[in-house]
Parts: structure tokens; C-alpha cells; sequence
């Protein structure tokens, strides 16, 4: 898993990808910090972390859109499939890898906190909590995305069906508003991404919150697993 997770990291900085994506990150955190704290005088950053809500939602493809798609094009798949490692730990080594990306294009906003916190009083819990619910909710896309990119052969395709999947998950409170039947809005309510998040950015730690999020990535690479068992059997 560790030589997976290293080559993988070293695959995103041989590359534009893992320089992009942090750059991206830090440009969009920025400019919505600017916007949305400096300007206007404020220490709510909490829509500086709604905005990148929405920003990782179609750029966290970038990362993921190359982990198998590649291997599957390149067909150096079969050499994976075949050698001694199991096949959770290749899959856990691709995540980690594009996940430790994420972390490092995230982590910047908590030091707007910390530029905040010389002029004025900070609510660390509300900082904290939109951190975390961002930390897991990119733990989310990023299996999603390595779920796709399993799928096919192409980047392009792997990164449109991420975008496409991710959306899914975070719009499927809207669904649930138009179902007239109550009993079945509320099971796909309880099934929503946004609402679990909004909980944290709140300040509100919630254990069923993080459950929920690690239960949602643990299905992703289950999932993937499952393709890659079938592929190698094949």
C-alpha cells in the first residue's frame, strides 16, 4: 500500500496535476476569502468553505480521473492485478495518495483563521468544524472519483462521470423535497451529503456525521475492489 501511495504522489508531481490542483485551491480559497471576509469586514469565513464546497466538487476529478483510468488504458492494469499485493491495499495506496493532494490544497484555509484571529475574535469551532466537514467530504470524492475511474479507459470520461457522481451526491436533499411521499423523501434525506455537512459547519461535531462520511468511502473502494476481483478474474 505505502509503494502504491508513494508512486502515486510521485506520479502528481512529475506532472502538472497535483501543482494544479493545489493552485486552483489556494486561487479559489483566496479570492473567496477576500470576497467573502477581508472586504466586508467579517470573521465568518464559513462561505469561503461552502464556495470550495462546490469548487472540489469539479475539480477533485482532475485528481482522480487518472489513478485506474490509465492503468486501464496503458493495460499496465493486468500487471497490478497479478502481482502479490491485495487488491484493497492498491486501492487504498490510489486514495491515500490523491487524498494527501486534497489535504495539501485544503489545509491553506486554516490559515485564514489565523490572519483573522490578529485584528479580531475567531469562532475556532465554526473554522474547525467547516474543516473537517471539508476534509471528509473530499474523502467522499475522492473514493467516488477512483470508483469511476475504474470504470473505464478513458481520463475524460472518468473525470465527467465524477463530476456527474458528485453532484449526485450532493443535490439528493433536492430530490427528496419533491417526492410526495413522506416516508420515502425522509429515507433519501437521511441519505444526503449536504445535509451531513452543513451539520459541521455549524461548529456541531457529529459522530453519526463522520460515520456516515466514512461509511460513504468505505462503500466507494468496496466497490472498486469488487470491479478490480472481477477484472483480475476474468
Amino acid at each position: 500500500m505505502i509503494a502504491i501511495m508513494k508512486r502515486e504522489l510521485s506520479a502528481y508531481f512529475k506532472s502538472p496535476i497535483g501543482y494544479v490542483f493545489i493552485a486552483v485551491s489556494f486561487l479559489f480559497s483566496g479570492l473567496f476569502f477576500w470576497y467573502f471576509a477581508l472586504s466586508v469586514g467579517s470573521t465568518d469565513i464559513s462561505f469561503v468553505f461552502l464556495g470550495m464546497f462546490y469548487v472540489y466538487m469539479i475539480f477533485v476529478p482532475v485528481l482522480t480521473m487518472r489513478l485506474m483510468a490509465d492503468e486501464n488504458k496503458q493495460r499496465t492494469d493486468q500487471l497490478l492485478l497479478t502481482a502479490p499485493l491485495g487488491l484493497m491495499r492498491l486501492v487504498a495506496g490510489k486514495f491515500l495518495s490523491a487524498y494527501i493532494v486534497f489535504i495539501l490544497g485544503d489545509i491553506v484555509m486554516l490559515s485564514y483563521g489565523i490572519v483573522l484571529s490578529f485584528f479580531a475574535t475567531v469562532n475556532w469551532a465554526i473554522i474547525l468544524g467547516n474543516f473537517v466537514a471539508l476534509a471528509l467530504i473530499g474523502a467522499i470524492f475522492v473514493s467516488a472519483g477512483l470508483f469511476v475511474s475504474t470504470l473505464t479507459e478513458s481520463q475524460m470520461v472518468a473525470a465527467i462521470g465524477s463530476i456527474a457522481l458528485n453532484a449526485a451526491l450532493a443535490l439528493i436533499n433536492v430530490l427528496s423535497s419533491v417526492i410526495p411521499v413522506q416516508a420515502i423523501s425522509d429515507v433519501i434525506k437521511q441519505l444526503s451529503v449536504f445535509d451531513r455537512y452543513y451539520e459541521f459547519t455549524t461548529g456541531i461535531f457529529s459522530l453519526g456525521g463522520v460515520i456516515f462520511f466514512i461509511s460513504a468511502v468505505i462503500i466507494f473502494l468496496f466497490l472498486t475492489v469488487r470491479i478490480l476481483e472481477r477484472r483480475r478474474w476474468a
